[in-house]
């Protein structure tokens, strides 16, 4: 039997629910999210629909407003319908995947299956997302063809960010609903999918509650402070800036003493499970809880936010005391000396060496983890690689647990760790005694069932660069930029600058992508695998050549970026720009220099340069207005002012879409753009769509005329600015940047508008922006960001 998810019901619009339904929405499927008629109708609301559906609209709405956004544009709400368990539970007939996400609790689970086997379609398949209770014991008492149709499908909060996607299936699942649901999951939901056993919390939540509680009994123990122990659990160690406590924060305390609750009683079996009942973190928790001090949802945890003399602190909780203070900086010999160290895995052998309080620390919690995972892993997955993959998608690790063991040296470490108390699982040693060195080698895994290697799972969409650059693909490199021989006549011109930040060598290297194209290939595609497609221009390049007066250099290598942009949209050949994560500034000029784009969903594309004084000068004017204006002026009659003036503010205000589609919206996308869900097949998409072009015969985009404006649009521009100005909302500085913008974008001060060739408009984008540049107030700027990394308004 086949399958296909064209409609789908979420049962549960809490936290979890109202975020799968509008991740769902996101894609374009159509949701019924439904919830229970609240509990407390007065006897004249009974048989009123907005009443009967009070509860379920107000975590709609609760959703709708949260931030980080749930929902990639406003009007992806639109599919999502609301409804209650009683009023409209019967249309879930129509749903072809139905997901349960109500309380944790069995019973209400097993109810509600009842229910659904009543009503749901043939074939349509039904998953729970609990995040502890055995899948199997939900469908307990439902028919074989109801059980062959369930799983577990558990997600990570938020569901629109969190890549990982756990599935559970039981032994009555069928093959064909996993198969179907781990390649949608994949390919559709964006995901990356870990199939894993059903035992409690999983894999991902069943490791990060033993190894966090250690991690907090620890530091407890031994005297470390919140910021001390935040300051060496994060990136130094390739785990996100939340690291320890501030994690707990985001989460919520209660959320996490409720997973390490139920995980106890759970797991009787488990050596390492009194871990969770560690007496100074529990009485710690338990006394916090009771201050209702749970993390960012009551404003204050393990961190407090607080105003002194006006200015914005973040204090810290001293567990012994039980009061807030603001932490002097934090300072380790061993941390100082490695922090610079761009690899993880020579960062953490470095750091290691050291034996100062950092240094102790992170081997004791390392050491526990890599043994906790050797113990866990065959109870809990299939492979280790599940478990890898499992920490990096549900928690932004860099490098899963066995993957550190590598980096570490397996049989070093193991030695190690059992000389400092630590215990390495029987497996582990019957493969360092076997001769096996490591976890991974040679495009292999470990496998721990039958003692040999077997090949890691391939996904052809996935293109990395580290594979191309293995398999010998690599064709130029400089310091900022590489060309790669994709395969099938398509050239990848990819970044890999600090930052992605465009230097001379990444335009350099675009002039040589440029060259390669035209002799030896037959289309180009423009991408990375770094944390951001390209986060704008190296302002601190550009900052010190203006305070040196290189003023000719300046200008030229501003022009030579005009015309890298200017050759790649206009190539004799396919050019693909695949951005991703942030494209700003010059980022975003180059996303819009190709002749089409195939971008990641998470994309998040605007000209942010008047947060540093300047304005965009690599085409990205020109380029908004061919976008927005030019359509809208090959109308008869049409008024230009209102569209102007959206550009206009869209650039002043340094907008930037929080998602593809909201790119689109502002231009930055068109229509005709790609939008991927799985950033892992962006890089494989654009060469499928640099291929499509070439094999249609596809021309270049021909070179438009812009519409410039001219002086009465602009002298209403001005006035607007002087507006602003007078009532304090912009400041002097501001409406200067503001007025050159203006001119860009009118083309000056014509005295008619006109069609204009697409050089006059960048000719003026650079002369503003270096006359920008020599205002003593935007190199402040450009310092301050520099030194702080916030704006400066001056």
């Amino acid at each position: 039997m086949s399958y296909d998810i064209r409609k789908v019901a979420v049962i549960g619009a809490g936290t979890m629910g109202g975020g799968i339904a509008a991740h769902l929405a996101n894609i374009g499927i159509p949701v019924m999210l439904l919830d229970i008629i609240p509990p407390d109708l007065a006897d004249a609301e009974k048989d009123n629909p907005q009443a009967r559906n009070r509860l379920v609209q107000s975590l709609f709405d609760r959703m709708a407003k949260a931030r980080p956004a749930n929902l990639a544009r406003a009007d992806r709400a639109d599919l999502i319908t609301l409804g209650n368990l009683e009023d409209d539970f019967e249309q879930i007939a129509d749903c072809d995947w139905i997901v349960e996400v109500i309380i944790e609790k069995l019973a209400p689970k097993q109810a509600l299956m009842a229910r659904i086997e009543q009503v749901r379609k043939p074939g349509s398949i039904i998953s729970s997302n609990t995040s502890g209770i055995p899948i199997s014991q939900i469908a307990d008492g439902r028919s074989d063809d109801f059980k062959a149709h369930f799983l577990g499908t558990h997600f990570f909060n938020p569901p629109r960010y969190l890549k990982l996607l756990e599935i559970i299936p039981t032994a009555d699942t069928s093959p064909a609903v996993l198969d179907f649901m781990v390649q949608f999951g994949t390919d559709v939901l964006g995901k990356g999918v870990v199939v894993c056993k059903d035992t409690p919390n999983f894999i991902a939540n069943r490791f990060i509650a033993i190894v966090g509680s250690f991690v907090s009994e620890y530091a407890l123990e031994n005297g470390y402070t919140i910021a001390e122990v935040d300051a060496v659990t994060g990136p130094l160690v390739g785990h996100p800036k939340t690291a320890t406590f501030r994690l707990t924060d985001l989460v919520g305390l209660d959320v996490m003493m409720h997973v390490n609750n139920n995980l106890y009683p759970a797991i009787p079996h488990d050596n390492y499970r009194e871990v969770l009942k560690s007496p100074r973190t529990n009485e710690l928790n338990g006394q916090m809880a009771e201050q209702g001090w749970l993390g960012n949802k009551s404003n204050q945890g393990f961190y407090k936010q607080v105003k002194v003399g006006g200015q914005r602190e973040f204090h810290t909780l001293d567990p012994e005391t039980m009061t807030y203070f603001n932490p002097p900086s934090v300072r380790f010999d061993s941390v100082g000396a490695v922090r610079k160290i761009e690899n993880l895995d020579e960062r953490l052998r470095q750091l290691l060496t050291f034996e100062d309080r950092a240094a102790e620390f992170v081997r004791a919690t390392t050491y526990y983890a890599l043994a906790y995972a050797a113990y866990v892993t065959p109870e809990i997955a299939h492979n280790i690689v599940d478990v890898d993959n499992a920490n990096k998608w549900g928690f932004a690790h860099e490098a899963g647990p066995f993957e550190i063991w590598d980096m570490l040296g397996v049989a070093e470490t193991a030695q190690k760790m059992e000389a400092a108390g630590y215990d390495v699982a029987g497996w582990v040693k019957e493969m360092v005694a076997a001769g096996h060195n490591h976890f991974y080698q040679n495009g292999q895994y470990y496998n721990f069932q039958t003692g040999t290697y077997v090949d890691l799972p391939q996904d052809d969409k996935h293109i990395t660069v580290a594979a191309l650059i293995k398999n010998g693909k690599q064709l130029a490199q400089n310091g900022s930029a590489r060309l790669h021989d994709m395969g099938d006549g398509v050239l990848l011109y990819e970044f890999n600058a600090k930052m992605n930040a465009i230097d001379a060598d990444i335009v350099a290297m675009g002039n040589t992508a440029l060259d390669r194209l035209n002799t030896d290939f037959d289309a180009l595609v423009i991408g990375n695998n770094g944390d951001n497609f390209c986060v704008g221009a190296n302002i601190a390049m550009v900052g010190m050549a203006a305070a040196q007066g290189f003023w000719d250099q300046l200008e030229q290598s501003i022009k030579d970026l005009q015309t890298l942009t200017f050759n790649l949209r206009h190539a004799p050949k396919p050019v693909v720009t695949a951005p991703h994560q942030m494209a700003l500034g010059g980022g975003a000029e180059m996303v819009m220099a190709g002749w089409t784009a195939v971008a990641d969903h998470e994309t998040y594309i605007g000209l942010v340069e008047v947060g540093v004084g300047l304005i965009p000068a690599g085409g990205g004017c020109k380029e908004l207005l061919r976008r927005k204006i030019n359509p809208v002026m090959k109308t008869a009659n049409a008024d230009v002012l209102p569209v102007m003036q959206e550009v206009f503010q869209n650039i002043a205000t340094a907008k930037a879409g929080t998602s593809a589609w909201e790119a689109r919206e502002l231009g930055f996308l068109t229509d005709q753009d790609t939008i991927v869900m799985n950033s892992d097949h962006r890089l494989a998409k654009a060469k499928h769509k640099a291929l499509q072009l070439v094999a249609a015969g596809a021309r270049p985009p021909e070179v438009e005329k812009i519409y410039a404006a001219g002086r009465d649009v602009l002298y209403a521009l001005y006035l607007g600015i002087q507006s602003f100005e007078w009532g304090n909302y912009a400041s002097v500085h501001d409406a200067l940047i503001s007025r050159k913008l203006a001119t860009v974008l009118c083309g000056g001060d014509l005295s008619e508008p006109a069609w204009v060739d697409p050089w006059y408009i960048l000719d003026l984008e650079r002369q503003m922006f270096l006359e920008l540049l020599h205002e003593e107030k935007t190199r402040d700027r450009i310092m301050h960001m520099l030194q702080t990394g916030k704006p400066l308004r001056n």
